[in-house]
């Protein structure tokens, strides 16, 4: 399992790389100001690291349980990124509509659209960091 410190680098490391990304594809995309799309971003991204933390324990443990080890397989890499991305989905709707004044409609297209990128982004950053930073039982 991974320490609290490693977990702590991860979702940290996630987010800054994250925001980074997806503020500027985020602001040409829906043609929103870079400063609303920044906040809603950022607030998101709070939310995201919290969520990060606590999802990704709680999937790690249930790994060990049900299958005596937390390294994932390709699948399992998709199902642990889905399930992330619906969490966190339900968390940030509302937030997008509230403050860009949007429909929720608008919102749950944004929001597909951001779901579909951290997919991705999350795949993709989980095995590399992964393979930078290997689970200790796996060394």
């Amino acid at each position: 399992m991974r320490t609290t410190r490693d977990r702590i680098r991860h979702a940290i490391s996630f987010e800054i790389i994250g925001i980074l990304l997806i503020v500027p594809l985020g602001a040409l995309g829906f043609d929103v100001h870079a400063k609303d799309m920044g906040v809603i971003v950022i607030i998101g991204s709070v939310l995201a690291t919290l969520w990060n933390y606590f999802y990704n324990l709680m999937f790690d443990r249930t790994m060990k349980r049900l299958k005596g080890r937390v390294e994932k397989t390709g699948a399992e890499r998709v199902l642990h990124a889905i399930l992330f991305e619906l969490g966190l989905l339900v968390a940030t709707l509302p937030l997008f509509a509230i403050y860009l004044g949007i429909s929720l409609w608008q919102a749950l297209i944004m929001d597909i659209a951001f779901v579909v990128f951290f997919l991705i982004y999350a795949f993709v950053f989980n095995w590399v960091y992964d393979l930078l930073f290997p689970i200790p039982e796996a060394i």
